[in-house]
């Protein structure tokens, strides 16, 4: 298998759990995710509404 498969899904994972991380979710749990169903988990992220920050 081509190398660069590899290469270009680390980086949508990379770049979904900035996503995640920029709509007040969890970017590691976000990132191990897009390694499996990696687009998928980038559709579900761009659909997704920001999440609210509880008040303290």
């Amino acid at each position: 298998m081509d190398n660069s498969y590899f290469v270009g899904w680390g980086t949508l994972a990379l770049i979904n759990a900035g996503i995640a991380q920029g709509k007040n979710r969890s970017g590691l749990n976000w990132f191990l995710l897009s390694l499996f169903i990696g687009p998928i988990a980038t559709l579900s992220l761009v659909i997704a509404e920001k999440k609210q920050k509880d008040s303290e």
